[in-house]
């Protein structure tokens, strides 16, 4: 017996017979995007200073990585490091303690920085808008809490916290 499962990797049904993949329409037409991409407004290392709680901080992955630390000193070396690229390595190492509640707390502390951005500079609230009604993902291979991980099961809190921020802004 031969498994049948769609593109998305769920299990569709098992049937006799080839191995057959459906395409999934939404994360095909998905505005697809990666943090690290400086070019783009949408990356959370992008060069977009933010000011949250009366800091500055050079880009968003700055203030999250700062703030998911459980340790003071380790948060205010990663604000003062050059790149987002560097505050997220520093930040994502598995010895460095991470605040309690760190699954639920740090989606939260993302959407924070990323709506700060969005009323900050019309260039990324232009941006964010440009991708209409689309899915929105964070297409790192290797990151199944940010992004959509290889397999595409991960859980995207980065295109999650944006498509939120997107719909706040077309309510108004």
């Amino acid at each position: 017996m031969v498994s049948v499962f769609r593109y998305t990797g769920e299990k569709a049904n098992n049937v006799n017979g080839p191995i057959v993949f459906t395409a999934n329409l939404a994360m095909e037409k998905a505005y697809q995007f990666s943090r690290f991409d400086l070019t783009n407004p949408l990356s959370t290392c992008s060069a977009h200073p933010i000011l949250l709680e009366d800091e500055n901080w050079l880009t968003c992955e700055h203030y999250v990585q700062a703030k998911s630390l459980r340790s003071v000193a380790q948060g205010m070396k990663v604000a003062s490091l050059p790149t987002g690229e560097e505050a997220y390595s520093y930040g994502k190492a598995w010895y460095r303690r991470k605040i309690a509640a760190y699954n639920t707390t740090a989606p939260i502390l993302m959407k924070r920085a990323l709506f700060t951005k969005v009323q900050m500079y019309q260039e990324v609230k232009e941006a964010l808008l440009a991708t209409e009604e689309r899915l929105i993902i964070e297409t790192s291979q290797y990151d199944y809490f940010w992004g959509i991980g290889r397999d595409q099961r991960g859980l995207n809190h980065i295109g999650k916290a944006w498509m939120d921020i997107r719909e706040k802004l077309l309510e108004k």
